[in-house]
């Protein structure tokens, strides 16, 4: 059965018109605010496709992964991309989807019709033009793309990130993203609590992206992954500052 035509119906609704603005730079927790959908429907309708686009590279094979998804990094900068770019015929081609999901779009900004163009990840505190770029490793991305909640998961909503840093590891941070309910309808409606994440390369191999439930990563044989606050090497549940909703 094709991938898309088994994932789940999501009402949309109208969307009114809406505004992508800058925050201005604050205390140190708000400096490194990136740009903002100030409109609830647009924050909704962003969610869903970074979560769908995200958990969407779960059940592709790895051969088939978009060449630049090799690492948790990549997986997040590409659903968040993507997520905001033109979802138009050409867009679906160069993504080779099974069908045009059924997701409400996001009105407030459409890529590449942007200033910055794709250069959509703050890399600096500076209030310059190279303060954004396309690329931005995990640790940038928590710390200049995204704001602590807690940590605690029950603060998570679908498309919010859980970071660790593993210190033993060569890249010490690693990022996950929740995605909540499923997207697709292989997993009982009652299981809410889905995540995904790509592990990075293993052994020779490229790695892959993997998807388990919340129960089942705070059960995790090795405790350095378990997101719980006895576990130091879990920094919290992050949401991206596109996101936020305070002024």
């Amino acid at each position: 059965m094709a991938v898309l035509a088994m994932i789940l119906p999501l009402i949309g609704g109208t969307m009114p018109a809406t505004a992508l603005s800058v925050a201005a730079p604050g205390t140190a927790g708000r400096a490194a605010d990136s740009l903002r959908l100030t409109d609830v429907s647009d924050r909704a309708a962003f969610r869903r496709w970074f979560t769908f686009l995200a958990e969407y590279q779960a059940f592709t094979p790895p051969a088939k992964l978009p060449a630049e998804i090799k690492d948790c990094s990549a997986l997040l900068r590409f659903a968040y991309r993507e997520a905001l770019w033109k979802h138009d015929d050409a867009w679906l081609s160069q993504m080779r989807l099974e069908g045009t999901p059924l997701l409400p779009a996001v009105k407030a900004y459409q890529l590449p019709h942007t200033s910055r163009g794709a250069r959509i990840f703050r890399v600096s505190d500076a209030a310059d033009s190279d303060s954004y770029a396309e690329f931005a490793d995990a640790r940038t991305l928590k710390n200049l793309n995204s704001h602590l909640l807690g940590r605690d998961m029950a603060l998570a909503h679908p498309g919010d990130l859980i970071f660790y840093r593993q210190l033993e590891q060569h890249s010490p941070f690693h990022s996950m993203v929740f995605v909540g309910p499923s997207h697709f309808p292989d997993a009982a409606p009652a299981y809410r609590d889905w995540v995904v994440y790509h592990t990075g390369p293993i052994g020779h191999g490229p790695g892959q992206v993997r998807r388990l439930r919340l129960i089942q990563l705070l059960k995790h044989p090795d405790a350095r992954w378990r997101p719980v606050r006895g576990n130091p090497n879990f920094l919290g549940v992050y949401r991206w500052n596109i996101l936020r909703d305070d002024q």
